[in-house]
């Protein structure tokens, strides 16, 4: 792979300078709502701008030393200079005198950019246009290479000089001038201070993240009063962070959607002005009428339509750095209100009625809006569903999760139904079907997202019953539709049910019935659907004890995974159904086991000595690294296995060698350790990458799922050589995949070098070390299973995609790791 900012690094000592040394990224998706662009002002030796454009994994860079001008007669020289890397749109301080570039570096602005042309085809014949959205360059620019082609300078060196333009937009001779803009988007500070060392100017919120208070579905409108009424609105609710010249635009769901509203968070920063503020909102679309319409915002978010889009705002959250959650929601308002006076017109208040809500309802069904929400004036902002707000809905619609898709075999329509589903005390439950309410693009866009989670059976706690004619495709549940509907049957099936769009603001598992007889009547309607795997445990855990596979189980009926439902009897139950796959792998190998006495929410510890509950327990005494002697405890067969989850084990962990041959390992482990809020697609291929140097060794590999976020590639060797050689071996290994590909992965443990990479874990393959095993439950949320996969499934199936359910589910099908250990490999390593 190509080294794209080797010219970069070889101009710069970075012991003595603090800027980034890391390699390119791979380049983000197009169309993911834009790139990243930024414009450092840099006083060094010859005062000037720089102007960076994110693409094809580095910062395209042009030193102005003029600066960038509104005016459309303005023809700023912009001197194109090496590739930097991503991370340099972060930097900012000083470069030592002495050094390339030594002077100040402030962040002047900072944004999105997208081009408006072919960006290849633009770099090649020198014209690249583009349009901005930045805190302080905003519409349509240019860069326009002079002359076509570079210059010659001098015999051995060239310069490659172009032209940075304002194009005639509505930006286009606003009043701008350089000199006003002193100060850091960032930090807030000026040349001298960031010279000084000045800690930041900028006052930050109080919190980063938070739930969203959410509403409960009534049918009337309450007696008392001290009740505030305001229009349902029809968009995606958004919670906006401003700190300085910086916003985050984020949904209920945790999901960063600057980009795709980038407009809007560019208003948020002209009139906060600095200001530290923390806003709750919906963002909309609005009709000629003024009413809010999902489906255009939807048609917006394909088409990246800027007309009406509208960030409708309800409450503040927090002010100039302190928290006013806990002030009255009259309070809030009322501190918001002031606040916006002057705000855009594409930032609106959103007003209240005070105990009036009969007529506000009425008004809502006359002016064909979703309904209203009451509030209570006096109440907190607690982020929960506690019946502090309340909505009222004049027509029936919500969000429901994908479960699969039907084709008729006599329709022209790639898919004619959805079926939908929604989640009740831990349970998928099927709740009809949408036929109607398709666009053409819609149904293209769903079968694209569809080809990547398609799955082998049915998502369901129930199989929906089959129509003739049909072909029924499943999905795994991760896609949420919005759909408008007539009623419930009695049995709580959708009627006439109309598709209005997808939904990617919310969590799939978050998604519950909206029913107004209550949800004692909906979980009464689906009793019948209950299973043993999801019966109501006792939290107690006092029932009889129950055998399980020879072993007696107490307290079967304990809950170990208090939000899944699941108990320890179920456990047992599952590794006693596992066992037979699973015993090849954990036999005979020293163990350190995940015990977690009171469930996964209350404190776990490991465990690799014996206790006093081990007494049947297999035990090896062996001698440590120091010198002295241990005993440690292994499995030799189910009644082990099962003893060990009687003493409250959830997860278990391995040593890589047996205990006849402890000293000669046999099972070589690369764990995938990605950064946090890495593309899964990189992980994907970070696990190819490895196989193939692998294969190229003439290693067999297999892979599992970690149950976590990453991927575990597991080979199988004949005993033969030590400890020593073999880490040595795996050290090597996850140091070739770096130098192929500094930019990707580091084979460094400290999380500092992990930035943006992939850690590739040689070190569980040392003596003493452990990895989890095939077929182990996790003791997280969820209880995933770290799950052996054939190859061809890396792209269906995620690191934590795999339930106890769904592990019991696949013992039906083929063993994909058959042969494992046949196929194991001598290593003759020195």
């Amino acid at each position: 792979m190509m080294d794209k900012i080797s010219e970069y690094r070889q101009k710069r000592n970075f012991d003595r300078s603090y800027e980034p040394e890391s390699a390119n990224y791979p380049m983000r998706n197009e169309h993911s709502g834009g790139f990243r662009f930024v414009v450092q002002h840099h006083m060094a030796s010859h005062d000037h701008y720089d102007f960076r454009l994110e693409w094809d994994g580095v910062l395209l860079s042009w030193a102005v030393p003029k600066g960038p001008s509104y005016d459309t007669r303005d023809k700023r020289l912009a001197v194109h200079v090496e590739d930097h890397p991503l991370e340099y749109r972060n930097f900012e301080g000083t470069i030592p005198k002495g050094e390339y570039g030594g002077g100040t570096v402030m962040l002047w602005d900072e944004g999105f950019w997208e081009p408006r042309e072919d960006m290849k085809q633009g770099l090649f014949k020198g014209q690249v246009k583009m349009n901005l959205s930045g805190t302080r360059l905003r519409g349509k620019w240019a860069l326009i290479r002079l002359k076509g082609k570079k210059e010659q300078k001098s015999r051995d060196k060239q310069t490659d000089n172009w032209l940075l333009l304002k194009e005639r937009d509505e930006y286009a001779g606003m009043d701008f001038r350089l000199e006003n803009f002193t100060t850091s988007v960032r930090t807030g500070r000026t040349m001298a201070e960031i010279e000084e060392g000045t800690e930041e100017k900028i006052v930050r919120n109080p919190f980063r993240q938070t739930k969203v208070q959410l509403a409960k579905l009534v049918h009337q409108v309450p007696k008392e009063k001290g009740w505030l009424y305001e229009m349902k609105y029809d968009g995606y609710r958004i919670v906006a962070f401003a700190e300085g010249n910086q916003v985050r635009l984020m949904t209920r769901n945790g999901v960063d959607v600057t980009e795709k509203f980038s407009d809007i968070a560019h208003s948020i920063v002209s009139f906060a002005k600095g200001r530290a503020l923390v806003l709750d909102g919906e963002m909309t679309v609005t009709d000629s009428n003024g009413r809010t319409d999902f489906q255009a915002l939807q048609d917006y978010l394909r088409e990246k339509k800027q007309k009406d889009l509208t960030y409708i705002i309800f409450d503040l959250l927090a002010l100039d750095g302190t928290d006013i959650r806990d002030l009255p929601l009259a309070k809030r308002k009322e501190k918001l209100e002031r606040l916006l006076e002057d705000a855009p017109e594409n930032l609106y208040y959103s007003r209240h009625v005070r105990d009036m809500g009969n007529e506000s309802f009425a008004a809502a069904e006359k002016m064909g809006m979703e309904g209203i929400i009451g509030k209570r004036e006096d109440c907190v902002y607690s982020g929960t569903r506690n019946g502090d707000w309340i909505k009222l809905k004049c027509v029936k619609r919500q969000e429901f999760v994908i479960g699969g898709y039907a084709v008729r075999d006599d329709s022209t329509r790639q898919i004619s139904s959805l079926l939908l589903g929604a989640y009740q005390d831990n349970c998928f439950l099927y709740v009809g079907r949408v036929g109607t309410g398709f666009k053409e693009d819609e149904i293209q866009e769903l079968l694209q997202q569809f080809s990547m989670i398609k799955r082998i059976d049915s998502p369901f706690l129930t199989i929906p019953k089959p129509r003739s004619g049909e072909r029924v495709t499943w999905v795994k549940p991760k896609l949420l539709a919005e759909v408008k509907f007539a009623q419930w049957t009695k049995d709580h099936i959708l009627r006439h049910a109309s598709f209005l769009g997808l939904r990617t603001d919310k969590d799939p598992l978050s998604v519950r019935m909206e029913i107004q007889d209550g949800p004692d009547t909906f979980r009464e309607a689906k009793a019948s659907e209950k299973t043993m795997l999801h019966r109501k445990p006792d939290p107690s855990g006092s029932s009889e004890s129950r055998k399980i596979g020879g072993v007696i189980i107490t307290h079967p009926d304990k809950l170990m995974f208090e939000e899944d439902g699941i108990t320890k009897g179920e456990m047992a139950e599952y590794y006693a159904k596992v066992s037979k796959r699973m015993l090849p792998y954990v036999s005979k190998r020293l163990l350190s086991l995940v015990c977690c006495p009171k469930g996964i929410a209350q404190t776990s510890f490991f465990k690799k000595h014996p206790a006093s509950a081990d007494k049947k327990a297999p035990v090896l005494t062996i001698t440590e690294n120091d010198g002295e002697e241990s005993d440690y405890l292994y499995i030799d067969d189910l009644h082990d296995l099962l003893l060990q989850v009687q003493n409250n084990a959830v997860e278990f962990h391995t040593w890589g060698s047996r205990t006849e041959d402890l000293e000669k390992p046999d099972m070589m482990v690369f764990d995938l350790d990605p950064d946090e809020g890495m593309d899964l697609a990189r992980v994907r291929q970070g696990v190819l990458d490895i196989r193939n140097i692998l294969t190229d060794l003439s290693l067999t590999s297999y892979l599992k799922t970690s149950g976590g976020k990453g991927y575990h590639i597991v080979v199988p060797f004949q005993p033969g050589a030590g400890w020593e050689s073999f880490s040595g071996f795996a050290r090597k290994t996850a140091e070739v995949l770096e130098q192929q590909w500094p930019d990707r992965y580091t084979s460094n443990i400290r999380k500092a070098k992990r930035k943006g990479r992939i850690f590739i874990d040689w070190i569980r393959n040392g003596r003493g070390a452990t990895s989890v095993a095939p077929y182990s439950i996790r003791a997280r949320k969820g209880a995933r299973v770290s799950m052996p996969i054939t190859w061809d499934e890396l792209k269906d199936v995620d690191p934590d995609g795999i339930t106890m359910e769904e592990a019991l589910k696949r013992l039906q099908f083929p063993d994909p790791w058959a042969g494992f250990y046949e196929s194991s490999q001598r290593l003759n390593r020195n």
